[in-house]
């Protein structure tokens, strides 16, 4: 009964979330449905294990929530994330439609740019891209998810995506676990979605396919609130673009992407040069929790980088910002919302775990045969497929087995660093399922339907992320980490 009780609790997440159910209402729910069916106390769970492991995630993790929501619409509002892309656009040209598109998403999302912001940019550009290049509307979202949501949010090494952060307070990592590997998995995703991207567009230009879709009617994104407005593409003129000149109201490239290579040094030199060198002993007494500077130092490095690139931003562009506190408000407001909708799944988790059945789910993932990284992967593919978030699954998994794949790895001799990289591309895979949040948005925002784009964006989002994990899990077991 305990097991069928999680199932129907994931289920019921699972099926309202798809239909736009708050998160925050739904996860607390399965979990009690989960614990009824194990005869265990509800407002006991719910009071101390839901909301105990939920406000520890927010604890750890909101800092950088907040500051990357905030440097997010910084940028945004600044023009600074349309001057980037628009010089990348004059670089490479309406002939090379797809490529400007996947890497203006890459550079503003690994220089630390909230996913749905980047999402309100690219769109317009991609419209006014794709129809000046005949390439259908259709290949528009699988486009900007690989520029966005693959190999930027799981495996570049440094990127400050959430995903990335999560798991170093449980293997003691840095941002840049094993980069070696990360890198490789980076060349596999982008290679393998600009081949199938490239494929599409030469198919598509033989049947006489054009952009189509002329009176779609996309709708624009604000860190995760959707509101309703008609999308035109003047504001990226192919024409334009071409000159390679910025807009007034955007500053130079420049000064556009300083920000980025702040987040990017800082966030290295932290990790590699300043913290190490720190003394750090007192956080092991009781007032600081009784941590450990590899618990907490890689969080600190992303605070400390979004920090400085914020800074930044605002010494060379905060002249730009239409109003300084409006944007800095509506920043911070946008952080909580997905803060606390990731750390409710996180509570949904812990009481899954908490349940005398889990125990069968726990044994059946480690009895996986591959090994310890097979089974991680496993086990954040399925968590993540399941809650429709990298994010919540990467936690969950690793609130129930991150302890016991630390032990695993010290009698096999495995790099935390490995345990680190899989996870987190092992996250970044099936999370990308019809009921994902930033799927949903992105299809709205392009103006398309999950029947004429998810197929691609399965392709480029789950399938280049599978093959990607695979690489690295038989060379990370060959050679260890690098």
């Amino acid at each position: 009964m305990g097991l069928l009780g999680i199932l129907l609790g994931l289920g019921l997440l699972i099926w309202l979330a798809f239909r736009g159910w708050s998160i925050l209402l739904l996860a607390p729910i399965a979990a009690l449905i989960a614990a009824l069916f194990s005869g265990e106390p509800l407002l006991a769970h719910w009071t101390q294990t839901f909301m105990a492991s939920a406000s520890q995630f927010v604890m750890q993790f909101f800092p950088i929530f907040l500051l990357g929501a905030l440097f997010g619409k910084l940028m945004e509002d600044s023009g600074s994330v349309t001057s980037i892309a628009n010089a990348m656009v004059a670089k490479l040209g309406e002939r090379r439609a797809i490529l400007a598109v996947v890497l203006a998403g890459a550079l503003v999302t690994y220089g630390g740019v909230s996913l749905f912001v980047a999402f309100f940019v690219l769109a317009p550009m991609a419209i006014a891209l794709f129809r000046a290049a005949a390439i259908p509307r259709r290949l528009m979202p699988a486009a900007i998810a690989l520029g966005t949501s693959t190999f930027t949010m799981s495996a570049l090494p440094g990127t400050p995506a959430i995903q990335n952060a999560i798991p170093m307070p449980f293997f003691g990592t840095t941002p840049f676990a094993a980069p070696g590997l990360g890198i490789i998995a980076s060349a596999i995703m982008l290679a393998f979605g600009l081949w199938w991207l490239g494929r599409a567009e030469a198919k598509a230009r033989h049947a006489g396919e054009g952009f189509g879709d002329e009176d779609a009617n996309p709708i624009t994104v604000d860190d995760g609130l959707i509101r309703e407005r008609a999308t035109t593409a003047r504001e990226f003129d192919p024409a334009e673009i071409s000159k390679g000149k910025p807009s007034p109201k955007s500053p130079a490239v420049w000064a556009a992407a300083l920000p980025l290579v702040v987040v990017i040094l800082v966030n290295l030199l932290m990790s590699f040069v300043v913290l190490p060198r720190l003394d750090t002993a007192y956080l092991a007494e009781p007032v600081w929790g009784s941590t450990s500077i590899a618990a907490v130092g890689g969080v600190w490095s992303v605070i400390v980088a979004l920090s400085a690139a914020i800074l930044t931003l605002l010494a060379v562009s905060g002249h730009r910002l239409p109003t300084l506190r409006a944007t800095i408000d509506a920043g911070a407001n946008a952080s909580v919302l997905p803060a606390f909708s990731v750390a409710s799944l996180v509570g949904f988790g812990a009481v899954v775990a908490a349940v005398p059945a889990f125990a069968l789910v726990r044994d059946w993932v480690l009895s996986i045969d591959g090994g310890p990284l097979v089974s991680l992967a496993f086990a954040t593919n399925i968590l993540s497929a399941l809650t429709g978030s990298a994010s919540g699954g990467l936690t969950i998994a690793l609130d129930a087995l991150g302890e016991t794949y630390m032990k695993l790895a010290a009698e096999q001799g495995i790099d935390p660093a490995l345990l680190h990289r899989v996870a987190v591309i092992g996250a970044g895979t099936l999370d990308s399922l019809p009921h994902n949040g930033a799927v949903v948005t992105l299809l709205a925002v392009c103006g398309s339907t999950h029947g004429k784009s998810y197929f691609d964006i399965v392709m480029v989002g789950i399938v280049g992320a599978l093959i990607a994990l695979a690489a690295v899990i038989l060379l990370g077991s060959a050679f260890g980490s690098f």
